[in-house]
């Protein structure tokens, strides 16, 4: 996967972050957890089952779901200074050359869409949301 990385970079004279897996993993692990607590609930199908033969084990399983609260892990984000001058809060586009630069997620088609495309609203209120939603 990194060599693919590698490769999407090398078109634009970039250099990957990362020369190896394990480079990649150590600098993961090496970042503080911060002060989100995870949490976690526990959920099973109770739909209809088979009435006949047997049951999928799916079904009658119990599975617990972790997370940590997706509104305070924005918040720390939006609040970190590492990304005061490099964060894009808005879908946009850059060309070069006559070629679509695709460098993140806010640059990419399906963002963009989101937001210019009129029946794309539920996308822009949630990033309106998001972005504006915090008492910082």
């Amino acid at each position: 996967m990194l060599s693919l990385w590698a490769a999407s970079l090398a078109i634009h004279d970039d250099e990957p972050p990362f020369s190896t897996a394990t480079t990649m993993y150590n600098t993961i692990d090496a970042i503080p957890l911060g002060d989100v607590a995870w949490e976690s609930f526990s959920l099973q199908y109770n739909g209809v089952q088979p009435a006949h033969g047997n049951v999928p084990s799916w079904m009658e399983a119990e599975y617990d779901v972790w997370f940590r609260d997706p509104r305070t892990l924005v918040h720390n984000l939006l609040s970190n200074p590492d990304f005061v001058s490099g964060f894009d809060y808005a879908p946009f586009q850059e060309h070069a050359g006559g070629t679509h630069r695709f460098q993140d997620f806010m640059s990419g088609n399906w963002a963009w869409k989101q937001a210019v495309c009129s029946h794309y609203h539920l996308f822009t209120s949630v990033l309106m949301f998001i972005v504006l939603g915090f008492d910082c």
